[in-house]
């Protein structure tokens, strides 16, 4: 589907509402006249043919992307390589799907609206070097880490309802050694309560090794790519590779597209948010963005408050102002932000980025 009013309008501007099959795009003369729109599939013949539409109408200045972490992230990495700026669109407000309704079209003109209009100005992440190879292996390491979690609270549950000479048999062992015993049953065939008991266990002893074992893996790999991203980030106080990956992954492999050590504070919630009220002036938590990057700098600032003796200083005089932990706290994430921020802009660069050991 494509329906269009004109070309020749000088410079355009795009809008695309993304899906998993189909792109809708729309086109926008820089005086704010939709000039177009039309479905494109997600395939790389689709690609072009969108990049070639948005030209029959001009040169094209800047296309705004909504979901460029997702259904987007294939376009978004076409049209870079193709030399067309892109910028991150957020979904479209309420009051504006009020007005106009909701379509697929409608989006993709209002995506190409925010670009007019100065809304959508954020460069969205590479994801095209070390980084986003990070981001991936932490998020299969993550759903490992959940499937052995849940595999280890099985095992304790079947133990503690097993026959009674199973259970005190098991019972008082820890998950490395009741797994370690378990594979070692000899399991008939599963008749009585005992046998069944004997015969899960031993399922779940083996689905939680092969669990461990694929979560060793991933930390290798990762802390690997760790090293190479970003070796400076890890000799930071406070910081080991699970913290390293998640600022990396939350700054991306292009931390220069934001635009000061504030703008990744609020990346990370970490920036502050007036709370003030009469004579009161304070600072509340922030409660938004990334909260794994927010997770991240909290676990810096617990082990800087427990060893780090300027950190400890720090803490006392501000407690003796009449601070809480947590006001400390907030305080501390943001000076750690600003510590990352500095090192991630310097040793991040687009070579280092791209390069990735091989397995």
């Amino acid at each position: 589907m494509a329906t269009s009013e004109g070309a020749g309008e000088g410079v355009v501007l795009g809008g695309v509402d993304t899906h998993k099959d189909i792109h809708a795009a729309a086109a926008m003369s820089e005086t704010g006249r939709l000039l177009g729109a039309a479905e494109f599939p997600t395939t790389p013949a689709g690609y072009r043919r969108l990049l070639a539409w948005l030209r029959s109408f001009g040169p094209v200045e800047r296309v705004g992307i909504e979901g460029t972490g997702s259904y987007g992230a294939g376009l978004c990495r076409y049209l870079r390589s193709k030399g067309v700026e892109v910028v991150e669109v957020n979904r479209p407000n309420r009051q504006w799907r009020r007005r106009r309704g909701k379509s697929d079209s409608v989006d993709a003109e209002a995506a190409a609206r925010a670009v007019l209009a100065g809304e959508a100005v954020g460069a969205p992440k590479g994801q095209d070097g070390g980084v986003e190879a990070i981001r991936m292996l932490r998020l299969a390491r993550r759903s490992a880490i959940k499937a052995r979690t849940q595999a280890a609270n099985q095992l304790q549950g079947v133990v503690e309802t097993a026959p009674v000479s199973l259970r005190e048999e098991l019972r008082a062992l820890s998950i490395p050694a009741l797994v370690a015993s378990a594979r070692r049953f000899r399991c008939r065939v599963p008749t009585t309560p005992e046998a069944a008991a004997r015969f899960t266990l031993k399922s779940l002893a083996g689905r939680w090794a092969a669990l461990d074992a694929e979560v060793g893996r991933l930390d290798e790999q990762i802390c690997q790519l760790v090293e190479t991203a970003a070796p400076a980030l890890l000799a930071v106080n406070g910081v080991g590779v699970e913290v390293a990956g998640a600022l990396l992954v939350a700054a991306g492999d292009n931390p220069a597209r934001l635009a000061d050590e504030a703008s990744f504070a609020a990346l990370c919630g970490v920036s502050p948010v007036d709370a003030s009220s009469g004579r009161r002036q304070r600072h509340r938590l922030n409660r938004g963005g990334n909260r794994d990057a927010n997770r991240a700098l909290w676990v810096v600032v617990m082990a800087r408050m427990a060893r780090d003796a300027r950190t400890r200083r720090y803490v006392e005089r501000r407690t003796g102002e009449g601070l809480s932990k947590k006001e400390i706290m907030r305080c501390l994430k943001r000076y750690v932000a600003r510590e990352i921020y500095k090192i991630l802009v310097s040793s991040t660069s687009p070579d280092t980025a791209r390069s990735v050991p091989a397995a």
